[in-house]
């Protein structure tokens, strides 16, 4: 799975995979104006690789439907119009410089970040 600044999500193609099915993904993604999607994900993947990116590279499922990205590291309010992240709360025992390393692309930080 990965997620972009903007919103967009890919979730249900890694090329090369054989997979049996999308699932009903593009149907919870569908009217991003009426509904509030919040992906809850590992913040990376196997080895590291970013799953926050600047631009998904997989296949879209949707675009700017994403509201809310929540990790175990910590969590995001998505702008889909201005296509910004803004990062508002981190897990007890990480720090802002550990999540700029494990997110692939910029984001602005609330000033009152909350904890958990």
């Amino acid at each position: 799975m990965e997620v972009s600044q903007a919103g967009d999500i890919a979730n249900f193609m890694i090329p090369g995979k054989m997979l049996k099915g999308i699932g009903g993904a593009m149907d919870l993604v569908s009217n991003p104006d009426k509904t509030k999607v919040i992906v809850v994900m590992e913040h990376t993947a196997k080895g590291g690789r970013h799953k926050i990116l600047k631009q998904c590279a997989l296949p879209l499922t949707g675009a700017r439907t994403v509201s809310t990205i929540v990790t175990e590291l910590a969590v995001f309010d998505v702008d889909r119009v201005a296509g910004e992240l803004t990062l508002i709360d981190l897990a007890k025992g990480v720090t802002l410089e550990e999540v700029r390393a494990k997110t692939g692309c910029e984001f602005k930080v609330r000033s009152h970040l909350g904890t958990w």
